[in-house]
C-alpha cells in the first residue's frame, strides 16, 4: 500500500463511523428501580478494594459517572491489555455483577483506528445501566476513545447502543496517546478474533 493510501486510512474510518454516532448522543436517564440499582457508597466500596484504597482520581471518576448517568444496574470487573500504531487491538475478561442476577464471566476484544500509538495494560471496572437483563450485554458498542493513559492513572469513557450505557473506568500501567474509533464487542466466549 502506498504512503498516501495509509495517510486516508484514519480519515475513512472515521467516515465509515458516522452512522454509529447518535450512539454516542446523550441518553435519557432511566429511572429504575432502586432496589435493582446499586448505590455510590457500594460502588465506590467494591472499586476501591477491586483497585486498592491508593487508586487516585476514583472517587471523582465514579462521582462523574453517578452525576452523568444516575445508579447503574450492574459492573464488571476485570482486565484488559490494548496496543496501537494506528492500528489497535483490546483483548480483555471480567465478572459481571448484577443485582438480582448470578454473576457470569464476560469477554470483549475490538479493533480501533486513529492517531493512536503505545500499549496499556489495565484494570478494568465497567458501570452498566439500562441493561435488562444480562445477555444484553453480548453485542458491540462503538468506541471512540481519546483518553490519555498513565501509570496510575484513572480514567473513564462511555459506549452506548441500544438504551444501554456501559462506562469503563481504567487505572492501568504502560503509555498510550492519541484518539481512535473502533467498537468493543462483549461475548461470553473467549474469542481471538477482534472483529
Amino acid at each position: 500500500m502506498r504512503r498516501h493510501q495509509l495517510l486516508l486510512l484514519p480519515i475513512i474510518a472515521a467516515f465509515a463511523a458516522l452512522p454509529a454516532l447518535p450512539a454516542f448522543a446523550a441518553d435519557e436517564k432511566k429511572k429504575q428501580p432502586e432496589n435493582d440499582t446499586f448505590d455510590r457508597d457500594s460502588v465506590l466500596r467494591d472499586a476501591e478494594a477491586f483497585f486498592g484504597k491508593g487508586a487516585e482520581g476514583l472517587a471523582k471518576v465514579i462521582e462523574k459517572a453517578f452525576k452523568e448517568n444516575g445508579r447503574p444496574n450492574g459492573y464488571i470487573k476485570g482486565q484488559e491489555a490494548a496496543g496501537a500504531i494506528t492500528v489497535g487491538l483490546l483483548y480483555g475478561d471480567g465478572t459481571l455483577v448484577m443485582k438480582n442476577a448470578k454473576g457470569r464471566h464476560v469477554y470483549w476484544s475490538g479493533p480501533s483506528i486513529g492517531f493512536d500509538l503505545g500499549a496499556n495494560a489495565s484494570k478494568v471496572f465497567v458501570l452498566v445501566y439500562n441493561m435488562p437483563k444480562p445477555g444484553s450485554l453480548y453485542q458491540r458498542f462503538p468506541a471512540v476513545d481519546g483518553s490519555f493513559y498513565y501509570v496510575g492513572g484513572a480514567g473513564i469513557n462511555y459506549q452506548r447502543r441500544g438504551g444501554i450505557t456501559l462506562a469503563p473506568i481504567r487505572l492501568g500501567v504502560g503509555l498510550r496517546a492519541g484518539a481512535s474509533i473502533g467498537y468493543v464487542h462483549y461475548t461470553a466466549k473467549k474469542t481471538y478474533n477482534p472483529f
